[in-house]
C-alpha cells in the first residue's frame, strides 16, 4: 500500500514582508479589516500567514483603531448589524 499526500497546502507568506510599501497603520482600517473576523476577533497568525513581528504590530494597530472608533469591538458595535429595539 503506497502512502501519498492528499494535498499540498499552499505556502503562507507575510503580506507585510512581501510588500514593503504596504503600511501597517491604525489609520488604514481597510487593510486591518482583512485580519479580523466578522465577529470582531483578531485572526491568528497561523491562519493569515503573518510573521510574528508583524502579527504583534498588527495586534497593536487593530487595538489602536478600535480605540479611535475606526474599527468595531464586537458585532453589537458594528453598523452593519441592525439592533433590536424593544418598545
Amino acid at each position: 500500500m503506497a502512502f501519498r499526500k492528499k494535498f499540498a497546502p499552499r505556502r503562507k507568506f507575510c503580506r507585510f514582508c512581501a510588500d514593503k510599501d504596504l503600511p501597517l497603520d491604525y489609520k488604514r482600517p481597510d487593510i486591518l479589516r482583512d485580519f479580523i473576523t466578522e465577529r470582531g476577533k483578531i485572526v491568528a497568525r497561523r491562519m493569515t500567514g503573518t510573521c510574528a513581528k508583524h502579527q504583534r504590530q498588527l495586534t497593536t494597530e487593530i487595538k489602536r483603531a478600535r480605540q479611535m472608533a475606526l474599527l468595531f469591538y464586537t458585532t453589537a458595535h458594528s453598523s452593519d448589524v441592525k439592533k433590536k429595539t424593544t418598545i
